[in-house]
This record gives structure tokens, C-alpha cells and sequence, in this order.
């Protein structure tokens, strides 16, 4: 595994982190409604949200009409590393359960 996939499951190890990543597929947010959500204390979601942005699993823009609220988005391709990861994972055991199968038909 590459350093960038082992810090990204690293960070989504956590279950909050988790929850923010589930609620921003869902479409953007601001870190305040992410708190509430998950009931998090601002201060708190604040880490969880400068951890994924700095793998840049999430990006956060100005809102148009309050340059103070901030909104964040997921940033779904950044998790293609993750999904390759998985889909050789299950490849590889599929694999093995199909020769499993096959040795078990034989005797």
C-alpha cells in the first residue's frame, strides 16, 4: 500500500471522520450542520474537517452570500485509491473461494 492510501484509511478509521465522509456524499455542507449531525462540538469538527482536507478527501469553498460560512464537498475521486484497494482485495478472495469450491466439487 502507498502512504497516501494507508493515511487516508487511517483517517477513516475514525467514525466520526466516517460520518462526515457519508453525510458530504450527500451533497455539500458547512461545518456547523456537519457537527450538529454527528453531535460533534465545533471545535472538534473543525480537526476532524483539517485531517480530511489535508488528504483532500473533502474541499471547502466561501459560501456566495456569507464569506464568514464555509462549505464543504467531498471530493469522491480521491477515494478511487481506496476502491482499487478493495476491488483487489476482493478479487484475490474470490479467486481462492472459487479454487476452494472447485477442490471441494472434485473429491
Amino acid at each position: 500500500m502507498t502512504g497516501a492510501l494507508d493515511e487516508t484509511l487511517t483517517a477513516l478509521a475514525d467514525p466520526t471522520r466516517r460520518m462526515v465522509v457519508d453525510l458530504l456524499a450527500r451533497g455539500p455542507q458547512s461545518a456547523g450542520a456537519l457537527a450538529t449531525a454527528v453531535g460533534s462540538s465545533p471545535p472538534a469538527m473543525s480537526r476532524h474537517l483539517r485531517v480530511l482536507r489535508r488528504l483532500g478527501l473533502v474541499v471547502g469553498r466561501h459560501d456566495e452570500d456569507d464569506a464568514r460560512l464555509r462549505i464543504y464537498s467531498l471530493r469522491p475521486d480521491r477515494l478511487h485509491e481506496v476502491r482499487g484497494w478493495l476491488e483487489d482485495l476482493e478479487d484475490f478472495w474470490s479467486h481462492q473461494l472459487e479454487g476452494f469450491k472447485k477442490h471441494l466439487e472434485e473429491r
